[in-house]
């Protein structure tokens, strides 16, 4: 067990990913609230598109970094190098990839990197019409599980939020992706919204839940400034806001309510139990089974690779990512001057072991398994602060999670253990 002032970085060692991340940066538009690395617009359809350009150099990419796995624990299916778990395309919106690049896509990973006989393929796509693509085409490349970004079942709520498709779009698209055979369908969901009545949210989940969804996953509407934070500069990972979404935002903000929001998530804790979709993380809720298994690599701190601008990989020792300006990602893997394609530029970090051991405890205490007992006595004083606030309980197995009202205040818990 982790003994006090020690933790996993300590004899931490790199280790081969057990999934991979592929961003694919594409969206019809941006929605303001939104801080994914995005191009829209003619980047992302029509005859400037740079979607043909992408998955050329996506494709480059994941071979450099299959090539530095070869050198570094030998070819896939070697000892110590298992197939992935886990393939996830991310966005944006990579249904608007062509079906058949996906599934070029899938085979490279396939060939490259191995992928388990019944590895989770995710596709993430927004519900309407001319943004959900190909799902036959998708169920064939391989995908078996679609993450549709609902956010809301209210018109006016979507609305508000910029989206493109509208309420009955999503009940459309989960019948299309039942229809081409795509096991797994997981819905997201936002709250928290600006002005947001209770009864609207309580409208949305049981709306939800009627298309009996395998997956649910929740998010409070975060409205953070990533310049502010330093993190779109030339090598960050995230892009400038621009200043349409700025002046949404600084309007938004003031329209939010904290008591609100944990309100909404009490109520989506409890219809989502209690349909059988019972909470595994703090944000997501699965029926028995249909966990995310490639969500749960991070917060398990297992090793997953990644590609595409923005993503961000982890080895068990280092965290690696790509810069987030398509430009500079381009150059590198498709340069002007015919010269070998070169890894993208990015930065990373080393973690120490005191930093490794308060992330394990945060990212066990995010799931519903919690973290075994020991392990928290290492932060005795802050256990026993949590217990008397009400935060933490004791769970089986020698184990302890967060309540309801710890998950309510995770944000308080997790800053005092970091």
């Amino acid at each position: 067990m982790t003994a006090a002032g020690a933790g996993p970085g300590a004899t931490a060692a790199r280790r081969p990913p057990v999934a991979l991340y592929l961003h694919v940066p594409f969206c019809r538009s941006l929605c303001p609230y939104c801080d994914f690395v995005v191009y829209a617009g003619a980047d992302a359809v029509g005859r400037r598109s740079r979607v043909e350009a992408f998955v050329d150099a996506l494709g480059r990419e994941i071979d450099l970094r299959a090539d530095a796995l070869d050198a570094a624990f030998g070819p896939p299916g070697a000892t110590g190098r298992p197939a992935l778990a886990s393939l996830y395309l991310g966005g944006g919106t990579p249904s608007l990839l062509r079906a058949h690049d996906v599934a070029a896509l899938v085979a490279r990973v396939h060939r490259r990197f191995g992928l388990a006989a019944d590895a989770e393929v995710t596709l993430e796509a927004n519900p309407g019409p001319d943004d959900r693509g190909d799902l036959a085409g998708f169920a064939a490349a391989g995908v078996t599980r679609l993450s549709l970004g609902a956010q809301s079942l209210d018109d006016a709520e979507l609305r508000a939020l910029g989206r493109r498709h509208r309420a009955a779009d999503v009940g459309d698209a989960v019948a299309a992706a039942r229809e081409a055979g795509i096991p797994l369908v997981s819905l997201d969901l936002l709250y928290d919204l600006p002005d947001q009545r209770l009864a609207t949210w309580a409208a949305t989940l049981e709306g939800a839940l009627e298309l009996h969804p395998d997956h649910v996953s929740c998010y409070a509407l975060t409205l953070d400034d990533p310049d502010a934070e330093g993190l779109t500069g030339p090598g960050g990972d995230h892009l400038p806001t621009l200043p349409g979404a700025r002046r949404w935002r600084d309007r938004a903000r003031p329209r939010q309510d904290e008591d609100r929001a944990a309100a909404a998530y009490a109520l989506a804790d409890a219809a989502l139990a209690g349909a059988g979709l019972p909470w595994y993380e703090l944000s997501n809720w699965a029926a028995p089974g249909h966990e995310s298994r490639h969500n749960l690599a991070y917060w398990q701190r297992r090793p997953y690779e990644a590609a595409g601008p923005g993503a961000h990989a982890f080895d068990g020792v280092i965290r690696r990512w790509n810069a987030a300006r398509l430009e500079g990602w381009l150059a590198a893997l498709a340069p002007a001057d015919g010269s070998p394609p070169a890894l993208p530029p990015g930065g990373s970090e080393s973690l120490d072991a005191g930093t490794a051991a308060a992330e394990e405890l945060f990212l066990g205490l995010r799931t519903a398994h919690g973290v075994p007992r020991e392990q928290a006595l290492a932060r005795a004083d802050i256990l026993a602060w949590a217990h008397e606030a009400g935060l933490v309980e004791d769970a089986p197995e020698a184990r302890v999670r967060l309540t309801l009202r710890g998950r309510l205040l995770s944000n308080e818990l997790f800053g005092r253990l970091v």
